[in-house]
């Protein structure tokens, strides 16, 4: 654990949003996690930019590879996905686009639509999945192994 001196060296969200102090801790709790999600945000963007893909994006093609080699339907994409206001049926156009998953028309229902992830899309996959534990590293490096699990709990538990 950390002594007061230590944690005032750590403590940067004043100084992040040029701000001297804030209403309570739990306000400051709930800012410091909106402003750690645009963060994290941000470094995705830049991370994905290079596969040419968006965060939302590469979390369909994850789900989709977690089905392969069944086929997933736009609902369970809806249900599974992070970001649940995310539009998943223009994910879906965009990534068809991109060769990097297909479409076929429910055999067993004619209404629906079949999604399944392509070659090409389990192989930008496997690029990312070589590149992505270092970069999980890099940002939490900070962190101790108990201090990540707490995180996880602590997290975990505000959701509750």
């Amino acid at each position: 654990m950390y002594d007061y001196e230590s944690m005032l060296l750590l403590m940067s969200l004043e100084q992040d949003l040029k701000q001297k102090s804030f209403g309570s801790e739990q306000e400051k709790v709930v800012v410091n996690i909106f402003f750690t999600y645009h963060w994290l945000n941000n470094l995705s963007r830049e991370f994905f930019k290079k596969y040419n893909i968006t965060a939302q994006q590469y979390n369909v093609l994850r789900i989709l590879r977690g089905q392969h080699p069944k086929p997933s339907s736009i609902n369970t994409l809806k249900e599974r996905m992070l970001d649940r206001e995310c539009d998943a049926s223009r994910l879906v156009v965009r990534l068809k686009s991109k060769g990097l998953l297909e479409r076929k028309i429910c055999e067993n229902d004619k209404r629906a639509v079949d999604i399944s992830i392509t070659k090409k899309g389990l192989d930008l996959l496997s690029k990312i999945d070589k590149e992505l534990p270092e970069r999980n590293s890099k940002l939490t490096a900070n962190l101790s192994l108990a201090e990540l699990r707490q995180l996880n709990f602590l997290l975990d538990k505000i959701r509750g």
